[in-house]
């Protein structure tokens, strides 16, 4: 006792903020110091409820008597395909949530019920949505002209097979989105991102993952997404020379991760090095590569680290 006694309370509260939520409430136990440590608003900056499947009754307790007005981050796991009392958000949760914790900037939300909880009630604080294994209705993101929506600015939708085109352009002309991360949505095709293109032309971090998408989609990015920093294109096995000639536009592009597959040369890879001045991180995948031929790429453009992972 006396060891941690010498430790001084700003690293002790630094450590407790480290801890699972459980670990905290426990430490809380140990004596009145850490009671009162545990307790610091420092502590509960970042929450992380996702390994436990809490009932709607606890996170109310939460959001009453524990979570504080600092509260940046919030995860969450609920159960989907849940009803009745089985659900963990409603609009009245996260009423009391926007009141409670007007800082809470990142809210992410696995396995959640979302089909009676609608958009425009998200905390009006949330720049950041992840949204994971998550059941949302079709028009979800669809809210009337007279309520404002929540300004998101980041968002990640990941192994949601219901998400779709109507989704995308939805929330795509409502906000102006900084960064969109799409895993696992095999509803977005060419069509979507031609019609939500246009709307993100402030978009800096495209992530597109196991979506169903080739040469018309990256005709698009490269003509309304120009602020791109970061372009990540995953299992796009239709993507073609043609297509991937197209973001030659993208003169802030800083990072390309890229799965080449039959349709795909490396010498329009090359080609792209050559005439994107800013890009200084290639990451290569799906075709195999002799080590010999990305070293001799590597010493004619020093300026991009080339890594590659089959």
């Amino acid at each position: 006792m006396a060891e941690r006694a010498a430790l001084p309370d700003s690293v002790l509260v630094q450590v407790l903020a480290l801890l699972p939520l459980r670990d905290r409430l426990r430490a809380a136990r140990v004596c009145r110091r850490w009671q009162q440590l545990a307790q610091d608003r420092a502590v509960w900056t970042h929450v992380d409820l996702s390994p436990h499947r809490i009932t709607r009754r606890t996170l109310w307790h939460l959001v009453r008597h524990r979570l504080p007005d600092s509260l940046c981050t919030l995860r969450m796991r609920g159960m989907p395909r849940s009803g009745g009392k089985q659900r963990l958000l409603s609009p009245a949760l996260l009423a009391a949530l926007r009141k409670r914790c007007p800082q809470l900037h990142r809210l992410c939300l696995t396995e959640t019920d979302l089909r009676h909880v609608p958009y425009e009630s998200m905390p009006s604080s949330v720049t950041t949505l992840e949204l994971s294994l998550c059941d949302i209705p079709d028009a979800w993101f669809c809210v009337s002209p007279s309520v404002p929506p929540p300004q998101v600015q980041h968002l990640t939708i990941h192994s949601i097979p219901t998400f779709s085109d109507h989704h995308l352009l939805d929330i795509s002309s409502q906000n102006h989105l900084k960064t969109l991360s799409l895993c696992g949505t095999y509803r977005i095709t060419d069509m979507g991102i031609q019609a939500a293109a246009p709307h993100l032309e402030d978009l800096e971090r495209l992530i597109l993952r196991h979506c169903i998408i080739g040469d018309a989609a990256m005709v698009f990015i490269g003509r309304h997404m120009k602020q791109l920093r970061y372009l990540e294109i995953s299992n796009a096995y239709f993507l073609t020379n043609r297509g991937l000639v197209a973001i030659v536009t993208l003169e802030h592009l800083e990072t390309l991760c890229l799965d080449l597959y039959d349709l795909v040369s490396l010498g329009t890879v090359i080609a792209l090095l050559q005439v994107l001045p800013r890009l200084n991180h290639l990451k290569l995948g799906g075709t195999c590569f002799e080590d010999e031929l990305l070293d001799k790429i590597q010493e004619n453009f020093p300026h991009c680290t080339i890594s590659h992972t089959p």
